[in-house]
């Protein structure tokens, strides 16, 4: 980690300093910000916002690169050369869109990234809560054999919904055909007709009510924010799986657990926590119907250079007078 302070006037011309919000970025990514003189400072994973200020401030960061920590109005103010904040993937709920558009402040995104690997991880896990392979795998650990009652359910002919409809729901409705799944979709602009056995639902009332399983793939808004709630886990069918791969706060989580307690929900698969990383009394970190992965989905090694490389492109364009592309900024 780069700890060497270097004053503004002391600096070469065509240097820059820019804040990475975690340990380490793929090789292709750091040679072309270092190939544009460019100082990468690398911080422990999820730092607070207060260090993510603290650091731009030191540092005088021309850019902030984030992957695992949040850019709020202070770390904006921190820096007067601060000219770009590029997200190391897609969502953009840690930055503080308002304060970068006060300031003039470019906010770049890689949209489509990491949608394949995400796509991936969806299917997987459905097929480990329908194949029931949490709770199989714990009682052979245990002791136990099968039961003359145990069973696990088809995946073919389940009913899909996807709340989002961009790069990863996309990629999601070309995998799930494959296994026999029917989807129904909500939101995006995309011609389903170029998705063979894929539906466009008339609302997330109709969506949810046929969806045996619901798979979230749409942004964290505030018209998203606990879009799935204890009325909604209501209105899906009963033994449904829920899916979020998305953003933690799209799920009212303790309206999930309840839904799942009250077997309503036959289980759920959280790559995503309102809370990062979730407390440790977070009861939904041991619950036995539910499977936990830690914000991995997206975190391959292919994803893991597009999206450094995506974002160290719009960075070298934003500080070196090139173009950033337009369907990357996010104002």
């Amino acid at each position: 980690m780069s700890t060497e302070i270097v004053s503004p006037a002391a600096r070469p011309p065509g240097s820059f300093n820019v804040i990475m919000t975690s340990p380490r970025l793929a090789a292709p990514a750091v040679a072309l910000l270092e190939g544009a003189g460019c100082t990468i400072h690398y911080m422990p994973p999820y730092p607070s916002a207060d260090a993510v200020a603290e650091l731009t401030e030191a540092m005088q960061a021309d850019a902030i690169l984030t992957r695992q920590g949040p850019v709020n109005e202070a770390a904006m103010a921190a820096s007067p050369r601060l000219r770009i904040v590029a997200r190391h993937g897609v969502g953009v709920d840690d930055v503080d869109l308002q304060a970068a558009a006060a300031r003039g402040i470019i906010v770049a995104r890689a949209p489509g990234s990491n949608s394949q690997a995400v796509a991936e991880h969806t299917l997987a896990v459905i097929l480990a809560l329908a194949k029931d392979l949490l709770a199989l795998s714990a009682s052979i650990a245990d002791g136990a054999w099968r039961g003359g009652a145990t069973k696990v359910r088809d995946v073919a002919g389940l009913r899909l919904g996807l709340v989002g409809f961009g790069n990863t729901g996309q990629a999601v409705a070309r995998l799930a055909p494959t296994f026999g799944m029917r989807v129904a979709v909500l939101g995006g602009t995309a011609d389903v007709s170029r998705f063979p056995g894929v539906s466009r639902a008339a609302s997330l009332d109709a969506l949810l009510a046929t969806s045996d399983v619901l798979s979230l793939h749409c942004p964290l808004t505030p018209e998203t924010y606990h879009l799935i709630d204890a009325t909604a886990l209501a209105r899906m069918p009963q033994g449904a799986y829920v899916i979020n791969t998305a953003r933690g706060g799209i799920v009212d989580e303790a309206a999930l657990e309840a839904a799942i307690d009250a077997g309503h929900i036959a289980g759920a698969a959280l790559d995503v926590f309102e809370t990062e990383p979730p407390p440790a009394d977070h009861p939904l970190r041991r619950h036995p119907r539910v499977i936990r992965t830690p914000h991995v989905s997206g975190v391959t090694d292919g994803a893991l250079i597009n999206m450094g490389v995506m974002a160290a492109e719009c960075i070298v364009a934003a500080l070196t007078g090139g173009t950033v592309p337009p369907e990357r900024v996010v104002r």
